[in-house]
């Protein structure tokens, strides 16, 4: 059975608007490899466009405002296979497929495909897997960074989610990535 993993970007306020964020080397890299620890991307609508609009390549090339750097993370992102979760989309691209009807069902299917894991992003989508039961694994990569503005997430989340701990990293940049278990 694949994991389902959960990975955002947050201020020191809980603040997950992703323009808030530290875009550096170093986390473009740790990006890169947290997708490589996945077969597949569970996107809902707003992170699908938000995504493809900034990572999709045109015939192999990517937008010139690009630095080198980010050039790995935006070949592993624009390869991947995409579930993209939405009732108003009428089609996708980019390597997605759309997926409608029973969520907890069709996560539940997708987690029981192999593979490597199912890797998720964002704020709405996120929220309705964590009422589910169906998040493995939360990573909030936290920026130093008091932003002073939401969105923030889970709020509203009917039962409080008990975690672990399981690795720590710290960057350069001040931000620190925790990654945790779901305690069951």
């Amino acid at each position: 059975m694949q994991s389902l993993r959960y990975s955002i970007n947050i201020t020191l306020d809980g603040c997950c608007d992703h323009r808030e964020g530290i875009a550096d080397e170093e986390l473009h890299r740790h990006a890169t490899e947290l997708l490589a620890r996945a077969d597949a991307l569970l996107f809902g609508r707003v992170t699908y466009e938000m995504m493809e609009a900034a990572w999709k390549s045109h015939n192999g090339a990517f937008g010139d405002w690009m630095e080198p750097w980010m050039e790995p993370f935006a070949r592993q992102i624009d390869g991947m296979k995409k579930y993209v979760v939405s009732s108003t989309l009428k089609s996708v691209d980019w390597n997605a497929e759309l997926v409608r009807g029973n969520l907890e069902q069709m996560v539940r299917e997708l987690k029981q495909q192999p593979g490597k894991g199912i890797l998720t992003g964002g704020a709405q989508l996120p929220f309705a897997l964590a009422e589910l039961g169906l998040i493995d694994e939360y990573e909030f990569v936290v920026h130093p960074r008091i932003a002073g503005h939401g969105p923030t997430l889970f709020a509203g989340l009917s039962k409080r989610l008990d975690l672990r701990l399981v690795s720590r990293l710290e960057y350069g940049s001040g931000a620190v990535a925790l990654r945790y278990e779901v305690r069951r």
